[in-house]
């Protein structure tokens, strides 16, 4: 999946009493940090206020316009202190902006102190923060106090303001879909859509009759159901599925596609049994697990909760997501267990391309030969981060942690796609997982994001998060 960069707007404070060069120097300094490190900026005119900073509440309206003429544009602000600015044309200026707000102040040189040289960007600082919190304005500030835009620690805090602003930016208005009802046996995925609306995440609703009729229409010459079927082909591995069941997959493939797109869906969360292995002898795994690795989340068994953490997830870590059971214990080692599910999850976190097969534990209810589809095969050892939600009393409830899938060996009898994860603590991580009321899934994406991904949901979106 592509990884794309917020654009910042950026904004600079300033003190009358200040050399206007620490001004002029910030801004080339700035933009061309953020440039090089893959990111677009928004400045405003050095013409429109004095050297193109704000000093003033009026000069703060002046900004404040310059932002609503380009709302849309932008997923952030950086305010940068090249000196002391002015926290009050500071507020003027971003309270209304509607993004996460990283405050960056310039570090003094030893050599540099003398009164017409020397910066105060460090108490400076303090002042703007003292006044946003005041007012009840969200922002972030990352160490070191004071950066320079031209160090590894500044590119360092770039990184992670950039993974905030890309799960604030996609929540809050985000399209969840459920593609069929929750089943009876699954009471654990229940989920309160009316919280998540107030929370500014919408939910739509399809029956699987609807999902069966439109798969009817679609014919075997259609450009998309061609389109699918070299997609799918190419792959995964289908030799031991039928031409019969590869065909219900390729117009299965493309009602979901085109569902997302006609309803403008972020996710998805499938009802993935028992009617499509018992009217279509079809598992949807394979489907979910395509859509997962172009970046369309897709989880199983009509889990929204989980749908909308692997959607955070993605776009915090700029990788795939996928969604796995806590399963099985490995062996008698406390910290590391197996995480599985029937075959959705994406090919980039693999360990090599997957086996289309029957659904070994639903052919005990169906019959076997009745629900092919599922990917099977391994999952590739990396650092992950872990989370799933609930709703509970109108909040958005969610756990965070992290760990990393080994390369511990699972045994050749084992259905599905699989991985041994070690996550320090388990069992205690396991207790307050049960304790919380949270469901037998997590969803699950590569790399450490924790701390944006929190710092997101409680600062800026208002989420409740345990780490654990």
């Amino acid at each position: 999946m592509k990884e794309n960069k917020t654009t910042f707007a950026l904004f600079f404070g300033n003190r009358g009493f200040f050399p206007a060069s620490l001004q002029k120097t910030a801004r080339q300094e700035i933009k061309d940090a953020l440039t090089k490190l893959g990111h677009k900026t928004l400045m405003l005119n050095e013409q429109a206020t004095r050297f193109g900073a704000v000093e003033t509440p009026k000069e703060g309206q002046i900004y404040a316009n310059f932002l609503r003429e380009n709302k849309g544009k932008y997923g952030g602000v950086i305010l940068c202190l090249p000196n002391f600015g002015d926290e009050t044309g500071a507020i003027s200026a971003l309270n209304d902006c509607g993004v996460p707000i990283l405050i960056q102040a310039y570090p003094d040189e030893l050599d540099k102190m003398a009164p017409e040289l020397r910066r105060d960007a460090f108490c400076g600082k303090f002042s703007v923060m003292d006044v946003f919190w005041q007012y009840g304005l969200p922002f972030t500030a990352l160490k070191p106090h004071t950066v320079h835009p031209k160090t590894k620690q500044f590119a360092g805090n770039i990184d992670y303001f950039d993974r905030v602003c890309r799960v604030v930016n996609a929540m809050k208005n985000m399209v969840v879909g459920a593609i069929g009802a929750r089943t009876t046996a699954f009471k654990t995925v229940r989920i309160d859509e009316l919280a998540m609306q107030r929370h500014g995440i919408t939910m739509e609703t399809l029956d699987m009759s609807d999902i069966f009729h439109r798969m009817n229409l679609l014919k075997d010459n259609d450009k998309k159901y061609k389109e699918k079927a070299q997609c799918l082909a190419d792959y995964s591995s289908w030799e031991n599925a039928t031409k019969e069941v590869f065909n219900k997959l390729v117009k299965l493939g493309v009602v979901l596609d085109s569902v997302v797109e006609e309803f403008g869906m972020d996710a998805i969360a499938v009802r993935c049994w028992v009617e499509l292995q018992q009217q279509l002898g079809i598992s949807p795994c394979v489907l979910l697990s395509e859509m997962n690795e172009r970046g369309i989340v897709a989880a199983c068994e009509v889990d929204i909760g989980n749908a909308v953490t692997m959607y955070a997830l993605s776009r915090a870590s700029g990788n795939a997501a996928t969604c796995l059971d806590w399963n099985n214990n490995y062996g008698d080692n406390e910290n590391k267990c197996i995480l599985f599910h029937c075959g959705s999850v994406p090919q980039s976190m693999m360990t090599g391309r997957g086996q289309i097969s029957d659904h070994a534990i639903l052919a005990n209810a169906v019959g076997k030969g009745c629900s092919y589809g599922c990917n099977v095969g391994g999952i590739a050892p990396t650092p992950i981060t872990f989370g799933s939600m609930l709703t509970n009393a109108g909040e958005l409830q969610f756990y965070l942690g992290q760990g990393r899938f080994t390369d511990d060996a699972i045994p050749e009898d084992f259905f599905g796609c699989a991985g041994v994860a070690e996550i320090d603590g388990l069992q205690n991580v396991l207790q307050q997982i049960g304790y919380m009321g949270h469901r037998h899934h997590a969803s699950i994406t590569p790399g450490h994001v924790v701390g944006p991904v929190a710092e997101a949901f409680e600062k800026y979106l208002g989420y409740r998060v345990t780490k654990l």
